[in-house]
Parts: structure tokens; sequence; C-alpha cells
């Protein structure tokens, strides 16, 4: 990806429950201060992710190829975790949402959607289709990509650090997302 480009590193995104903004280096502590639960990478293909020798690692790849995000709460500002953009595909008319996570407290609540909503909006003035990359035994996250609408298009496997992970891609299409009732 050319990240001269900023089309997808908006400046702010926002609603009633959540801010994103551009993610900075700066905010590897507090996030990692998030990224800590244990708990919030128990259904993770990577669950020893809250250690910081393996966070690091994730933190600093999203400035690589990615378009990453921190998510604030809208009433506190507090930050409660990130997302990225990732997997532009021009051609195909096509972008990925993914790497989310939030704060344990925040979980079966409305912010996820909130932040989902946020990004697929913003990406469908520009596209036509979302897609979702999940391992194959993180439930959570498939149900909460098939509440917005996305149907998994294929199963596959992807290799991280010498480990074949079984994966889940979700496909969300712009007009399955603008029919969509939340």
């Amino acid at each position: 990806m050319n990240r001269t480009s900023s089309l997808w590193q908006p400046d702010y995104l926002s609603n009633n429950l959540v801010h994103i903004r551009p993610m900075v280096n700066d905010d590897c502590e507090e996030l990692y201060a998030i990224a800590s639960d244990p708990l919030l990478w128990a259904q993770h293909p990577e669950n020893d992710r809250y250690l910081y020798d393996v966070f690091r690692p994730f933190f600093l790849s999203a400035f690589e190829h990615h378009y990453p995000f921190i998510i604030l709460d809208a009433a506190s500002g507090a930050m409660i975790g990130s997302t990225r953009y990732y997997d532009y595909q021009p051609d195909n008319s096509s972008i990925a949402i993914g790497y989310t996570f939030l704060s344990r407290s925040y979980w079966g609540t409305s912010y996820n959607h909130a932040c989902k909503s946020l990004l697929l909006d913003y990406a469908f003035l520009h596209l036509d289709k979302v897609f979702f990359h999940i391992g194959a035994v993180n439930i959570r996250s498939q149900k909460a990509v098939q509440k917005l609408g996305a149907v998994m298009v294929r199963t596959y496997e992807t290799e991280k650090r010498g480990t074949l992970i079984p994966q889940q891609e979700y496909l969300l299409e712009k007009a399955v997302w603008l029919r969509h009732d939340p």
C-alpha cells in the first residue's frame, strides 16, 4: 500500500459512542495497558498477545501495510482499543477491517458495533466490499461481524510464527450494509 495516500487514514471519525483517530507510535504503552489483559486474546489465534514481547511487534506491524486507529470512548475520551483498515484492493473495490480489540469493560455493549459502523460507512463511500479475517475459534468476533450482515465466504490457513492457523473470511457488501438494520 502506498502510505502517502491518506484516503484510508482519515483524521477523525466519530459518533455518539466512539471517536476513532489515527494511531501513532506514542500510543503503544497506553494501548498495551489494555492489551495486557490475557482474556482479550483467549479466543484469538495468537492468544499470547497480552505479553509485551508479542504485543510490541503486533503494534509496530500496524504501521507497515495497514491503516491503524485508536478507539476512544466519546463520553470520557479514554482509549478503549484499536482497529485497522488493511488489504486495500482497488481493482476489487475492497478493503479489510480487523485487528480490532476493545477493553473487556466494553464487551457486550454497543461500542464494537459503533466502531465498525463508522469504519464501514467510511469504506462504503469509496468501495463496494469489506472483508473480515477471523480465527476459526474466535466465536465472539464471528458473531459480531455476522450481526453486521457479513457472511463467511471461505476458510483457509495462515502461518503465524511457524504455526498454521485456521481462519475464516467474511464478506460484507455495500448493498447489504445499506439495507442493514442495526
